[in-house]
């Protein structure tokens, strides 16, 4: 029998009997949690200004970022990013090809969210992004299995969610209106990077192709992509409502956080002039 909303949490499905999502909600919540606290200790995830960091030996760390020490197998940048999106991309779009994954409008919501989140990201990478030097294949290749697989379990929680009994709170229409702000707040400040990249020129593979971010929300913090970011995510925490799609929301905002301050951080190191007002994530907070 399962728990009722008045002994369970009222904007969450009951948990359904699967030990697979119970274990994959714990282990993507402590994973990404500790992700982001390795991010705080120097130990980096080799891409975008950080690949630098860990090639060049900038840190004492052993795990180099998911492959980023020196031996590891390089790719483009850009390969790179897109072998990072793209499964998951093709997963949110196959779930609607497959018989009976995708029942109810909000499962079909949660996919088409997951799809244009994936789909925005790759088309990115072509159009907007500007790209210098490489990346490790391992790198991508964590950031592409933790992608998907996070994709196909949270589909696959929602549809094992439906026939459960509904959320005495539903935050179905609400996520969908969170979802879109963090995805066009996110859309938006890459753009403002790029458009920065395009000023400086790609800066030929090291820290001098790197300026100050300016317009929109860089004025308050370090990395308000990264802020968008998790609102989208948990945009999808509100339609889908089920426990795992909260735990890597929450997983994501512990990791981006991370990243965000090791971000400030580095930004202090090459500006003498960086603003000591704009904080790594949260206006006014952190």
């Amino acid at each position: 029998m399962w728990p009722s909303t008045t002994s369970w949490l009222p904007f969450l499905y009951p948990p359904p009997g699967s030990a697979y999502v119970a274990a994959m909600s714990a282990v993507s919540l402590v994973s990404m949690a500790n992700a982001g606290l390795a991010e705080l200790r120097g130990e980096h995830m080799a891409y975008s200004k950080f690949w630098h960091v860990v090639a060049g030996g900038g840190n004492n760390n052993k795990r180099g970022g998911g492959g980023g020490g020196t031996g590891a197998l390089l790719m483009r940048s850009r390969d790179g990013m897109l072998l990072a999106y793209a499964p998951a991309l093709l997963a949110a779009a196959a779930s609607f090809a497959v018989p009976g994954a995708v029942e109810g409008a909000r499962a079909q919501l949660l996919s088409a969210a997951l799809a244009a989140h994936f789909l925005k990201r790759v088309l990115e990478v072509l159009f907007v992004h500007r790209y210098s030097g490489s990346m490790p294949l391992g790198t991508a290749a964590t950031i592409s299995c933790s992608y998907l697989l996070s994709t196909a379990t949270m589909i696959y929680a929602q549809h094992l969610s439906h026939d459960l009994p509904d959320p005495a709170v539903d935050m179905l229409y609400p996520g969908v209106l969170v979802f879109a702000v963090g995805l066009a707040g996110n859309f938006y400040h890459h753009y403002l990077l790029s458009r920065l990249r395009a000023r400086t020129g790609d800066g030929g593979g090291d820290d001098k192709g790197y300026k100050i971010p300016r317009g929109g929300l860089f004025g308050l913090v370090t990395c308000p992509h990264y802020l968008f970011e998790i609102l989208a995510f948990f945009g999808f925490a509100m339609i889908a409502q089920t426990l795992y799609a909260l735990a890597v929301a929450t997983g994501t905002a512990a990791y981006l956080a991370g990243r965000s301050c090791a971000t400030r951080r580095w930004y202090q190191s090459k500006f003498q002039e960086f603003p000591a007002r704009i904080k790594a994530l949260l206006p006014y907070v952190l």
